[in-house]
């Protein structure tokens, strides 16, 4: 802890001395200022604010005592003195002691004694420090109780502190309060800020609201600076929360008692609403701003939400995004209430997740935990976080089932397969195989030509060849009955699929086996 010491003397030799011989750093001082004679003397104790001052007895214009005694009169903040004068000069000392000086240092300045009794002033400005600061927090913590209760029950709730909350009111001609509205981990920070802040202020106040806001009520006055003050605490608060964590923050609406404080937080509520239709950084927004506007009590456009779950049943991605993005103009326009929006958000995403469950079952766990819709209801969410996070979830579902409706048609695909390869000398055509699987003949057709690469009367007339050739080296049967044996009802069909495989027909196949 570092306090500031000014030296008054009109010897320049005599200034330099007491500048130069003491180590005043080690003694916990500063020396911020110097003057020739106490009329400038007082000058420098106004603007500096000194907690020490060392002076000579002796000077032109104005003495040390008599600069001690004008301060005293003028008493605007204390400062401890110490007197330099020479040995002899008595009178001096006596007066010094009526005027409540701290040390009497003789001419010439041994640094040694000088030093002794200037730490004793310091552990006297030590002490007397952590007193005020005992007095001002627990000052501190009795307002923040007071205003809390006000906030809370209102004056019924002060529990016999009514006086004490009109003292303290009328020590300011107004009062408001900001609102801070962040997210768990960016609020901690910022409270901490914001308290730090309050308590080093004057008629500034930190007050814990729900648990994702702090209200900041101070005392507003126009000749003085509070409202600046807490203008520039707002502002600074901001610039803290710029690293990517959002904050909202809003003013409520001055009122000319602390007993009104309520009001003033309503105002400020209100205000820090309308953050939600601002996707830009909103900065702080005001209740003189915002005071007009209204929101509405309810949203007509409710067939948009319905769109959005007809498009993810339909998994068609296009008319999800044309319905979200209709849904974000509409409600633009009309600004309903956040919380409406809010509610209808998560109605939807419950919806589709639900539909998912019904669907898909177990396997649509993993990804609908993915998705936090309790963030949705968070008291730094935009319009556009919201539906942000709707149409992701939507978009995300549609993927899901078109991954799921990929694998299970591989599955039956496979299964298609083995059917054939099993059934290939029978008489078997696409529609009768789509008979069996339940599946219309196009999208069987486009099934196999996706999983082999090629059509289903390739596939099959390959199954029935393949067949033909091991007949042919395997076994003595004629041609006409190799080609019924594989599923040929007439032998000239046979012989086409056969040739088409192979340049050469079932007997020149045969011969060159020879």
């Amino acid at each position: 802890m570092t306090f500031k010491v000014l030296l008054i003397d009109d010897e320049p030799a005599a200034l330099e001395g007491l500048e130069l011989w003491i180590d005043w750093e080690e003694l916990g001082f500063e020396v911020c200022g110097r003057a020739s004679n106490g009329k400038e003397g007082l000058h420098f104790i106004r603007e500096l604010a000194p907690d020490l001052v060392i002076t000579d007895v002796r000077m032109p214009l104005m003495d040390g005592l008599e600069m001690i005694e004008a301060w005293s009169l003028e008493g605007t903040a204390p400062v401890k003195f110490a007197i330099v004068s020479g040995y002899g000069e008595f009178k001096y000392a006596q007066k010094a002691l009526r005027y409540g000086v701290n040390a009497y240092l003789l001419k010439p300045v041994i640094p040694e004694e000088a030093a002794e009794q200037i730490r004793d002033i310091r552990r006297e400005l030590v002490r007397e420090r952590e007193e005020q600061s005992l007095t001002r927090m627990a000052s501190y913590e009795e307002a923040v109780s007071m205003i809390k209760d006000l906030l809370n029950g209102g004056a019924n709730a002060l529990d016999g502190r009514e006086k004490e909350v009109t003292r303290l009111s009328d020590a300011m001609p107004a009062w408001n309060m900001y609102l801070v509205q962040a997210a768990p981990d960016a609020l901690s920070r910022l409270r901490a800020k914001a308290a730090a802040m309050a308590e080093a202020g004057e008629f500034i106040y930190l007050v814990d609201l729900e648990p994702s806001s702090f209200g900041i009520v101070y005392g507003w006055n126009s000749a003085e600076d509070n409202d600046k003050a807490a203008y520039a605490m707002a502002e600074e608060l901001l610039t803290e929360s710029a690293d990517g964590q959002r904050v909202f923050m809003a003013s409520g609406q001055a009122e000319n008692s602390l007993h009104r404080i309520g009001c003033c937080c309503k105002a400020a509520k209100k205000a820090i609403q309308y953050a939600f239709y601002l996707d830009h950084a909103p900065g702080l927004i005001l209740y003189e701003q915002v005071e007009h506007l209204q929101f509405e009590d309810h949203f007509e456009r409710l067939d948009l939400f319905k769109e959005m779950l007809q498009a993810v049943s339909l998994l068609d991605k296009p008319a999800l995004r044309k319905a979200v993005q209709l849904a974000d103009s509409s409600l633009r326009e009309s600004m309903p209430n956040p919380d409406i929006v809010k509610k209808l958000a998560i109605h939807v995403m419950y919806q589709i997740m639900s539909h998912m469950r019904e669907a898909a079952g177990p396997a649509a766990e993993p990804w609908i935990e993915k998705y936090d819709i309790p963030r949705i209801s968070g008291t730094v969410m935009t319009l556009g976080d919201v539906m942000g996070d709707l149409l992701s979830c939507a978009e995300g579902c549609i993927d899901f089932f078109m991954r799921e409706q990929q694998r299970q048609s591989q599955g039956i695909a496979q299964e298609i397969i083995d059917y054939v390869s099993e059934h290939y000398r029978e008489p078997l055509t696409i529609r009768k195989l789509a008979e069996v699987f339940y599946l219309h003949p196009v999208y069987l057709g486009q099934l196999l030509l996706k999983k082999n690469g090629i059509g289903f009367n390739e596939m099959l007339h390959n199954l029935r060849i393949e067949e033909a050739v091991r007949l042919l080296e395997n076994s003595s049967l004629k041609n006409s009955e190799i080609a019924e044996r594989v599923g040929y009802g007439h032998y000239g069909q046979f012989l086409k699929q056969f040739e088409a495989r192979h340049a050469m027909s079932p007997n020149e196949y045969k011969k060159r086996m020879f």
